[in-house]
């Protein structure tokens, strides 16, 4: 598959490392950078999607995503990104991702108004999401980094580790077994983000209750054209990896 993410904001939270281990599936550990976990919350744009060879069809191939994810590895130490809940306004794109991916992807009321782009900042962004069946309505009101003030992230840096992830994992919870898929796109370019106006609903949906906590980190990125490969099956853990996984439920780990 061919897309393109566009007008990409990250937000994060600290959080426990055990909390997050008993989360996960067998065969995933919580990854962490500096001793801490982490929970994102990621509302973008998805643009041209298609599969590769295909045109962008119109009113199919542009959409919205607000994601909730964390940071994992796989028993063959593959470092990725988990995902809570993947909402998204177009209801073929949920149900391929559903069926093909097996991505927790729910459907969900979006809208989102973009102000014009200048040399400094990429404009304001007032984005808007409802999942399907829920009340509250999540509201994330932006301005991005601009061309000139974006940069990649370095390696080792907590802003590397939340977004140079080039591996998603799902599993098929009807069989249990653990998927992983590839994905390709050149470097991120990110830069600070003022978010005026922020919403937690899709975290305390995913289980996340940060209490009205404010994120602790804070960046946004340019888009990238983006290259997702089919799902594989991931081997099954041994019983060494997986009491090392049982190891980490007795962790703590503090939030910053």
């Amino acid at each position: 598959m061919r897309q393109r993410w566009a007008q990409l904001l990250f937000l994060h939270w600290a959080w426990d490392g055990a909390e997050i281990q008993r989360t996960l599936p067998a065969g995933l550990t919580v990854d962490l950078h500096e001793g801490r976990a982490w929970v994102g919350l990621v509302p973008f744009f998805m643009e041209r999607v298609r599969p590769s060879g295909c045109p962008a069809m119109p009113g199919i191939s542009n959409f919205m995503e607000l994601n909730v994810r964390t940071y994992v590895y796989d028993a063959q130490g593959r470092p990725g990104v988990w995902f809570y809940s993947l909402d998204a306004n177009q209801w073929l794109a949920v149900k391929v991702a559903r069926t093909f991916f097996h991505l927790p992807y729910e459907h969900a009321k979006m809208s989102a108004a973009v102000a014009m782009e200048t040399a400094v900042t990429a404009g304001e962004v007032d984005y808007r999401a409802r999942r399907v069946g829920t009340e509250r309505e999540s509201r994330f009101v932006y301005r991005t980094v601009g061309e000139s003030g974006a940069k990649p992230a370095a390696q080792g840096s907590l802003e590397f580790f939340l977004v140079e992830r080039y591996r998603l994992f799902a599993q098929d919870t009807r069989r249990e077994w653990l998927f992983s898929g590839r994905v390709h796109h050149a470097p991120y370019r990110i830069g600070a983000a003022e978010v005026p106006t922020w919403d937690d609903t899709m975290l305390r949906l995913a289980g996340f209750d940060c209490g009205g906590r404010a994120p602790d980190h804070v960046c946004s990125a340019r888009a990238v054209d983006v290259e997702v490969w089919p799902l594989e099956r991931v081997a099954e853990p041994t019983r060494a990896e997986e009491e090392k996984e049982e190891g980490l439920g007795g962790a703590v780990v503090a939030p910053a």
